[in-house]
């Protein structure tokens, strides 16, 4: 770790995908971290920027009509990150009040979602609703399930993307080891999604490496 304030700001991250923590303990703990966007800054966290970047590759032309929807927004970092790059239409989902509240007053998002994204289907999303489905940072101990995956695809039209960024080593905890990355590969044998993009990048929390998903939906739903 570069300094004191890097080594700070990682481990008050990693407490909360420590594994220790139920679903209640999370929110609190997303709603009473006040020094969110300062831990989880550009520069020390890049994954916002990563995962607009995997955006733009995806939609280089009318960006104004991309209908996206940011998973485990939190405070708003994508959102901030899509708009700079020309995207308008963007909707925030998290079950952090607290942190969606913070995100309103960027004015980035046209609507606000407070809630889970689970295995189960949302009550307030329907079918083929976006065209591009973001989650950075959301994927790790007691946060998003592996099987949500299916519920990201329900809600992506076909021909839309589904752009996962997360920490690399992630893909080994518990939770994931044997069903993230083999729940993929299953999605794409189904004929649901085919995989655009498995890219590791640098530097995406601290010194820790990140890995970007990209998947283009073919098939709405089984």
């Amino acid at each position: 770790m570069e300094n004191t304030e890097d080594a700070r700001a990682f481990q008050t991250n990693a407490k909360v995908f420590s594994g220790g923590m139920d679903k209640v303990q999370i929110i609190d703990y997303y709603n009473m971290w006040n020094d969110y966007e300062k831990d989880l800054q550009p520069g020390r966290y890049n994954g916002p920027a990563y995962a607009a970047e995997a955006i733009d590759r995806s939609f280089p032309s009318n960006k104004d009509t991309v209908l996206i929807l940011d998973v485990a927004a939190g405070t708003g970092l994508v959102g901030e990150e899509l708009v700079k790059r020309g995207f308008k239409e963007i909707h925030a989902l998290d079950p952090s009040e607290s942190m969606l509240m913070k995100a309103k007053k960027k004015n980035v998002y046209k609507k606000l979602l407070c809630e889970f994204v689970n295995p189960e289907p949302s009550p307030t999303i329907e079918n083929d609703t976006y065209h591009c489905v973001v989650c950075s940072g959301g994927f790790g101990s007691g946060h998003i399930p592996a099987g949500a995956l299916r519920e990201m695809i329900r809600i992506t039209k076909p021909g839309g993307m589904i752009v996962v960024v997360m920490r690399e080593e992630y893909l080994n905890i518990p939770e994931y080891s044997d069903s993230l990355e083999p729940l993929m590969k299953q999605l794409q044998n189904e004929g649901l999604w085919m995989c655009i993009e498995r890219s590791v990048v640098h530097k995406y929390f601290c010194d820790k490496h990140g890995v970007i998903f990209r998947y283009r939906v073919l098939h709405r739903h089984l």
